[in-house]
C-alpha cells in the first residue's frame, strides 16, 4: 500500500522550515560577529518518527523514518571545560598583572639603575670622609659643612623613599576600597558583579520556564563570570534546584518521590515523560585554610531565596591610618555574618592563614599585608622595613663613632625624637645650628672621622652582612629579582590564557568563513527540500490523474 498522501509534503515542509531557521541563525551569528561576549548559536534538531504528531499519517505503525525533522530549540556552542580553564587562568594572570603594577611602583622608588639615589649618597659621604682624614681638616668648617650637606642629602632621600612607599601603600588600599578615588575599588566591583549575576540567574530561569530564549542573557552572564574570575578564584557549576534534582528528603535517588522530581509519572508510578526544567548556576569562592585544605564559599546560589538572598558580598576592613592591616571579609549567599576573611588577622596580629590562589584582590592583600616572613611574597612592608633598618643602623653607627670620641649624636629622629626610621631620620638640630661638631677629642684629632670612614666600608650584621652602600644595592637587587620572576610568570600566564581564549573563540566565536560555508550548505538543503516538494507534487499528480479509473 502506498504511503499516506501528504506525509511526504510534511517531511519536505519541516526540512524547509528547519533550513530557513538555520539561515536565520546564521544571519544572527554574522550580525553579532563583533559583539563582545556573543556566543555562536546553532539550531537543535531531532528526527521525527511515529511517536510524533506526523506519525498519524503513517500507514505502517512500524515505520519510524521518513517523517521529517523537528526543531527542538536554539543553543549556544560552548565547551564547559574551556570555560573552567579560562577562568582559572584568568585568576592567575590577574594576580600576576596586579602584582607587577605594584612592583613597578616600588621600582620607581628603589631602582637606582638609571638615577643617583641612596647608594650614591653613601658613596658621596664616604668620599667626603676620605677627604677629611687629614687631622687639619677635621675642624675645618668648610669640610664639616660639606659632610653635613652629604648627610642631609642622604636623610632626605630616605625620608622621600619612605614617603613614596607610604603613598604606594595608600594607593594599593585605594585599589581595594576605592577610598579617595572617583572609581569603584575591587571589592565594590565584585559586589556589583555578584548582584548582576544573581539578578541574571532569576531572569534567565524565568524566561526559560515560559519557553523563551535567554541566550543573550547567558552571554551577559558569561562575560560577568569571566570578569569575576579576574578578581577571585571561582568555581562555576550548573545544577537543578532541590525540587527537581532527583533526590528525595532522605537523600535517596531510587524512590518514587525522587523520580517524580525529574519525570512525569502515571498513577502506577510508571515514567511517561521527562520534566524540562532549566539549570541554576552556582558560583563558589575557592581558597585554602590554615591546614592547606581546600574550602569553598558559595557567593551565588542560583535563584534561591528572595531579593538579594541568592548572592553574597565582600567588605573591606582596615585601620584608615594603617592600610597594611587591611582585610577583606566574605559573606556567602543567604548569610548575614561573614564566613571568613583574608589579609590581616587582627586576632593574631599576623596575615590570615586563609589564602586565595589568585585574583587581583589577593595580589593587593599580599602586597599590603605580607612582609616576607614565612612566605615568598615580599610586600610593601618588607621594603619599608629594609629602609628603616638601613636608616636606624646608619644613625646608630655614625652616632657611636662620634660619641666614642666624646662628641654628640649627629643623627636623630625628627622632629620629636624616638626610634629612628627612614621616615623620620634627620640631622640633629644642634649640628645644623653649629652648636655641636665632629668630635676631635680623644686619642687622635681625626679618630671620629677614621671610625666613620671604616664603618662606611665595613659590613654590618643588621644589614645582612653588607656595607651601607651595598645594602642599598642588595635591596634593589631583591626587588629586581621579584619583578623579574613575576614578569616571567605574567608572560607565561598570559600566553596560556591567550591560548585558551583562542580555543574558546575557535569554538564559540563567529567565523566569517565558517558561517559562509554553512549558508551554502543550508541553502543547498533548502533547495533540495523545495525540489522534494515539487517531486512529490508530480507523484501526486500521477497518482490522481493516472490511476483509479478502471479500463483507462
Amino acid at each position: 500500500m502506498v504511503r499516506a498522501t501528504f506525509a511526504g509534503f510534511t517531511t519536505a515542509l519541516s526540512a524547509l522550515q528547519a533550513n530557513q531557521k538555520r539561515l536565520d541563525i546564521t544571519g544572527q551569528n554574522l550580525a553579532n560577529m563583533n559583539t563582545v561576549g556573543y556566543t555562536r548559536q546553532q539550531l537543535d534538531v531531532s528526527s521525527l518518527n511515529f511517536t510524533k504528531p506526523t506519525g498519524h499519517y503513517s500507514s505502517d505503525p512500524m515505520a519510524n523514518v521518513g517523517f521529517g525533522v523537528a526543531m527542538t530549540g536554539v543553543s549556544q556552542i560552548r565547551d564547559p571545560y574551556l570555560d573552567i580553564q579560562y577562568r582559572l587562568q584568568m585568576s592567575k594572570s590577574s594576580y600576576s598583572d596586579s602584582m607587577q603594577t605594584s612592583l613597578d611602583s616600588l621600582a620607581a622608588i628603589l631602582d637606582e639603575t638609571n638615577v643617583s639615589g641612596i647608594r650614591q649618597a653613601f658613596d658621596d659621604i664616604q668620599s667626603t670622609l676620605t677627604s677629611m682624614q687629614d687631622p687639619a681638616k677635621v675642624n675645618d668648617p668648610i669640610y664639616e659643612s660639606e659632610l653635613r650637606t652629604r648627610m642631609q642629602q642622604l636623610t632626605n632621600l630616605l625620608n622621600s623613599s619612605s614617603k613614596d612607599i607610604s603613598q604606594a601603600i595608600k594607593n594599593e588600599y585605594t585599589k581595594l576600597d576605592g577610598t579617595g578615588s572617583s572609581e569603584n575599588g575591587y571589592v565594590d566591583e565584585v559586589n556589583d558583579i555578584l548582584r548582576q549575576i544573581g539578578d541574571l540567574n532569576r531572569q534567565i530561569k524565568t524566561n526559560e520556564l515560559v519557553g523563551q530564549s535567554a541566550l543573550e542573557l547567558k552571554d551577559e552572564r558569561n562575560v560577568l563570570l569571566d570578569e569575576l574570575a579576574g578578581y577571585l578564584p571561582i568555581e562555576v557549576t550548573y545544577y537543578k534546584d532541590e525540587a527537581h534534582d532527583g533526590i528525595d528528603a532522605n537523600g535517596q535517588t531510587d524512590t518514587d518521590d525522587a523520580k517524580s522530581e525529574i519525570y512525569d509519572l502515571d498513577k502506577n508510578g510508571n515514567i511517561i515523560g521527562k520534566k524540562e526544567w532549566p539549570d541554576d548556576l552556582r558560583v563558589e569562592l575557592v581558597y585554602t585554610d590554615g591546614n592547606n585544605v581546600t574550602q569553598k564559599i558559595t557567593l551565588i546560589n542560583g535563584t534561591e531565596g528572595k531579593g538579594s538572598e541568592n548572592y553574597g558580598s565582600l567588605k573591606v576592613q582596615a585601620d584608615q591610618d594603617d592600610p597594611t592591616k587591611a582585610s577583606v571579609s566574605f559573606t556567602g549567599a543567604g548569610k548575614t555574618t561573614p564566613d571568613c576573611s583574608f589579609g590581616y588577622d587582627s586576632a593574631s596580629g599576623k596575615p590570615s592563614t586563609n589564602q586565595l590562589s589568585g585574583g587581583s584582590i589577593a595580589s593587593s592583600l599580599d602586597m599590603l599585608v605580607q612582609d616576607g616572613t614565612g612566605t615568598s611574597v615580599r610586600g610593601y612592608q618588607y621594603y619599608m622595613n629594609k629602609l628603616d633598618t638601613l636608616a636606624r643602623t646608619f644613625a646608630e653607627v655614625i652616632n657611636k663613632c662620634n660619641t666614642d670620641h666624646k662628641g654628640d649624636a649627629l643623627l636623630t629622629a625628627q622632629p620629636n625624637g624616638g626610634n629612628i626610621t627612614a621616615a623620620n631620620i634627620g640631622l640633629s638640630s644642634d649640628w645644623v645650628a653649629g652648636n655641636i661638631h665632629i668630635a676631635s677629642d680623644g686619642d687622635s684629632t681625626n679618630g671620629a672621622i677614621l671610625d666613620m670612614l671604616a664603618s662606611m666600608k665595613n659590613t654590618h650584621t643588621d644589614l645582612d652582612n653588607n656595607s651601607f652602600a651595598d645594602f642599598a644595592n642588595h635591596v634593589s637587587t631583591i626587588l629586581a629579582n621579584d619583578s623579574y620572576n613575576n614578569t616571567n610568570s605574567l608572560k607565561t600566564n598570559v600566553t596560556v590564557l591567550n591560548g585558551i581564549q583562542n580555543s574558546r573563540d575557535s569554538l564559540s566565536g563567529v567565523s566569517l568563513d565558517e558561517e559562509a560555508s554553512n549558508m551554502m550548505s543550508y541553502i543547498s538543503a533548502y533547495n533540495a527540500a523545495s525540489r522534494l516538494m515539487t517531486t512529490l507534487d508530480e507523484a501526486l499528480d500521477t497518482l490522481i490523474n493516472g490511476t483509479g479509473v478502471v479500463g483507462r
